[in-house]
């Protein structure tokens, strides 16, 4: 490999997470963000909805790990154009985080999906269920009911969700940016076991020593929650959407691919929540 990684999502969950691993393999990568730089790496400053930073951040890059702006129900008008330009440049692989949820050609990333597999020279589209540390970050919902006030609110009733950890999600992605040959395919990565949200309290109970329970709530309320805990209304449908499709059994799966792709095991959510503990017991 001759050129350079560009990391779009560079501090975020899984970006940060892959310019260390690619730091490890001695792979020159660029990470690209809106916020602070990324401690000993090269950075630069990156907006999907400012076209000027898009020239800087590609100079001298020959693939880009794509991570879609946040918050944005539709972002492929944003995204699309950026990655005409990469193209024109000569990035000859993508490797972009979708979601299990997300099928190709559907309204927005579903849209990406689509133009990567048919444009891109190289291409890897990543689908993992729902992150692990979703539980754990002070922004989510989720984690502030659950750390404060000891349940889990959601509208998914009994279905279950393969959570996965993002080491995992990040180790697939260094995978599918660094092998020699183009992986050319989606990457379904669950973790080692399906979980319904109620299985979820339970570990955690039995980690921390705390009561801990999910509340199931209807559409309406799981909206009006996320709303109210400063989430776009246009976002907090799409995330209830999600939750109904969890409640049919969307994503009641397990996958091999971190396995398959690193050569590893999965992480459990029981031990990512051991390791996590003093955050779960609000310490």
């Amino acid at each position: 490999m001759s050129g350079r990684i560009l990391i779009t999502g560079g501090t975020g969950n899984t970006g940060r997470r892959i310019a260390t691993r690619l730091g490890e393999l001695g792979v020159a990568a660029r990470v690209a963000s809106r916020g602070a730089p990324f401690a000993g790496g090269d950075h630069v400053a990156f907006d999907w909805a400012d076209p000027a930073t898009h020239g800087p951040a590609l100079s001298g890059v020959d693939r880009v790990y794509l991570v879609a702006p946040g918050n944005v129900e539709d972002p492929s008008p944003l995204m699309v154009p950026f990655l005409e330009r990469a193209l024109a440049n000569g990035v000859g692989r993508f490797v972009l985080l979708s979601s299990s949820a997300i099928p190709e050609g559907a309204p927005g990333l579903g849209m990406v999906d689509r133009f990567l597999r048919a444009r891109a020279p190289g291409f890897a589209i990543l689908k993992p269920s729902w992150f692990m540390q979703n539980f754990v970050d002070p922004k989510h919902p989720h984690a502030a009911s659950l750390i404060g006030e000891g349940k889990v609110v959601t509208s998914t009733g009994a279905g279950r969700v393969g959570f996965v950890d993002a080491d995992d999600i990040a180790e697939v992605a260094v995978r599918a940016l660094v092998d020699e040959t183009s992986h050319d395919t989606a990457h379904v990565i669950t973790g080692p076991e399906a979980l319904a949200y109620a299985d979820v309290a339970a570990i955690l109970g039995r980690v921390t020593g705390r009561p801990m329970r999910h509340v199931h709530v209807d559409d309406d309320e799981a909206r009006r929650r996320l709303t109210a805990a400063g989430m776009p209304a246009p976002y907090a449908a799409l995330l209830v959407g999600l939750d109904a499709a969890i409640r049919a059994g969307a994503e009641d799966r397990v996958t091999e691919t971190v396995l398959r792709v690193t050569g590893r095991a999965p992480r459990s959510f029981e031990a990512f929540a051991r390791a996590r503990g003093q955050v779960f017991r609000g310490g």
